[in-house]
């Protein structure tokens, strides 16, 4: 009597609707930027009793929707918003660089998710080394101990790709936070050469004559090598370091303009990011891609829909396409039922729906109605 009762039991649990979910698949993310504390903390210098506040608050909202993954900026600008063994605290924590919030943020806030079941992706950009701040780095900052990496640009500072040595210091920031955080992501974002401004080339010149003038590649060739090695390292690095660690990259959401022959785009992802995404994507370089797809669903030139399609083409490897969408767009021209229009779209023809909000204070806010509409109907 009592294994029939048992079998009868397993039998419910498998077929109830209400045990599982038809969504339970869905990967439900947000970004949470701390880059001129965007979205968290709101503003620098903050106790650390309020950061914690905060930060509960967002987590408690993520929560309260469903969501069940958060990718939080613990690196915006070679800085840390973690007890890092490499780089200096950020700015945008204490409104110093270098001084410590008293506590470590990143360790906080993967336990609380973890405590709400949430998933925590570590979100680091990574050649970004300064913001266009006047104020000057700590001591332990990479512009200081390795100037020879630095390349100012448009107003701010980076660590150009095309170093070999700068790659590795990089790869090792990312490896340090994989092995001593019990995060369950690495997300890097969609910084890699600099978006260009004005016309002025990235000043790579001395870089290009001593490791690329010889290698037989054009100079944007050579641009793209460098990031396709570092995207390749470090998903070898950390899968070797951790394989349950989920490796995401949320590039801009064209690859280039004309392709899919409908989109009109004013910047070229592949020749002035030198960001070859697609190919990362066929060579399965990524756990998961999050193209940056902000546009409505129509008009069809620049479309939601065309462009996922064509996204989910390429990924020949298998890996999921979770596009990045955004409800901070809401407006007069377009209401929150389009965000509810766009999740629809990830989770019809794939077995591995998903999708990210940008960002995190649209929800906190709900604005045009958004959270109100995900709770009640989209995420019920």
């Amino acid at each position: 009597m009592k294994i029939h009762l048992l079998r009868l039991l397993v039998l419910l649990a498998l077929l109830s609707p209400a045990l599982v979910p038809r969504t339970a698949a869905e990967f439900r993310g947000a970004w949470v930027a701390s880059v001129h504390n965007l979205d968290w903390p709101s503003r620098p210098g903050l106790s650390a009793a309020e950061q914690k506040a905060e930060l509960r608050t967002i987590l408690n909202r993520a929560a309260d929707l469903k969501l069940n993954a958060i990718l939080l900026q613990v690196r915006p600008a070679s800085d840390a918003l973690y007890a890092s063994r490499h780089e200096p605290w950020s700015a945008f924590l204490s409104g110093e660089q270098g001084v410590g919030p008293g506590y470590d943020p990143l360790a906080y806030a993967i336990s609380e998710a973890h405590a709400r079941g949430i998933a925590l992706h570590a979100w680091v950009n990574p050649f970004r080394a300064a913001t266009g701040s006047k104020a000057p780095p700590a001591a332990n900052h990479v512009s200081r101990r390795h100037p020879e990496w630095i390349r100012a640009y448009a107003g701010q500072k980076w660590v150009d790709p095309g170093e070999p040595e700068a790659r590795r210091y990089v790869l090792d920031v990312i490896l340090d936070i994989v092995r001593r955080y019990d995060i369950d992501g690495l997300h890097i974002d969609d910084y890699f050469y600099p978006y260009p401004k004005g016309g002025a080339d990235f000043p790579d010149g001395a870089t290009w004559a001593r490791h690329g003038a010889g290698s037989g590649l054009s100079k944007a060739d050579w641009r793209r090598s460098n990031i396709n090695r570092f995207v390749a390292d470090m998903y070898r690095a950390v899968k070797a370091e951790k394989p349950s660690v989920k490796v995401g990259i949320s590039p801009f959401g064209i690859w280039r303009p004309g392709v899919p022959a409908t989109t009109e785009a004013q910047l070229d992802c592949y020749g002035q990011l030198f960001a070859d995404s697609r190919k990362w994507l066929t060579e399965g370089w990524c756990d998961y891609l999050a193209p940056q797809l902000y546009w409505s669903c129509e008009p069809a030139k620049q479309s939601f829909p065309v462009l996922l399609k064509w996204w989910r083409a390429q990924s020949t490897a298998g890996k999921p396409i979770w596009p990045g969408i955004a409800p901070d767009r809401i407006g007069s021209s377009r209401p929150a039922s389009e965000i509810a229009r766009q999740i629809a779209l990830t989770r019809a023809g794939t077995a591995q729906p998903g999708h990210i909000h940008w960002s995190m204070k649209a929800l906190m806010r709900d604005q045009g109605g958004v959270s109100t509409l995900l709770k009640q109907e989209v995420y019920r």
